[in-house]
């Protein structure tokens, strides 16, 4: 994950997935997505293409680095 993340939201997003899986199964390719936005931090993903309700592919991604805190 970023360097600059905010630990308390890390524990209660972790807690949140934790219920989350319990109640939800969650098809892989989500789960690859969602992966790819928490260790991109920030950044766009201007294009992203979804076919029969799956992330499919993101075809241009840029990624930004901040360098103030």
């Amino acid at each position: 994950m970023a360097d600059n993340a905010n630990p308390k939201l890390d524990v209660i997003a972790a807690a949140t997935l934790r219920q989350f899986r319990v109640n939800t199964a969650v098809h892989p390719s989500w789960l690859r997505l969602i992966n790819y936005c928490a260790e991109l931090g920030h950044g766009e993903i201007e294009k992203l293409k979804i076919q029969d309700g799956l992330p499919m592919a993101a075809e241009v991604t840029t990624r930004k680095i901040k360098f103030s805190q």
